[in-house]
């Protein structure tokens, strides 16, 4: 994928692959993204196990940064403001699919048109994989997100078609795959 530049409200941004030595700084914005969602303990990822999964031969996500040039800069010092990991899944009823894992933009970046452009650049990659459509969470309190979404064209299938979203957590998935049959 090529690097793609933006320019809104005089604030000039470019949408780029991430590189593995990008993990430290998506670590960190996971972490922001982690307080702002009530979740911080929930993190447990590296950067090193980011690293691992998402730039080996077979990766299990990928990554796009939002990058601003050094004039902009935040407050703290980081060019690289925003970011989106996304991965694909498959429909059995629609066919090639992506899930949108995150997207997030640090707040003083947010209203600049680099969420849009995040977002924009992940239906890209999966309309040129012939992915059918894009799925995502929200948390049922984050108003500003769903908006976000819902403006952008989502439909929230919680309330339209009723679906639930279940997790195993590692425990109970461990102790499914122990009640797995034997291979003979």
């Amino acid at each position: 994928m090529e690097t793609v530049a933006f320019a809104a409200k005089n604030m000039h941004f470019k949408i780029r692959q991430a590189r593995k030595e990008d993990c430290k700084e998506v670590s960190r914005m996971i972490m922001e993204l982690a307080v702002y969602e009530k979740m911080p303990d929930q993190v447990k990822i590296s950067p090193e196990e980011l690293e691992r999964d998402g730039f080996c031969q077979n990766p299990f996500f990928e990554c796009l940064v939002a990058e601003v040039p050094e004039e902009h800069k935040s407050k703290e010092g980081f060019t690289i403001v925003g970011y989106t990991l996304y991965f694909y899944t498959y429909s059995t009823w629609k066919g090639r699919s992506l899930y949108l894992e995150d997207l997030y933009v640090m707040p003083e970046f947010r209203g600049n048109g680099i969420g849009k452009g995040l977002l924009s650049k992940v239906a890209e990659v999966g309309k040129k994989k012939q992915c059918v459509r894009l799925q995502l969470s929200v948390l049922n309190w984050n108003t500003p997100t769903l908006d976000f979404y819902a403006a952008k064209g989502a439909q929230d299938l919680t309330v339209s078609e009723g679906w639930h979203f279940i997790r195993f957590d590692e425990q109970n998935m461990g102790n499914l795959a122990n009640e797995a049959p034997k291979d003979q």
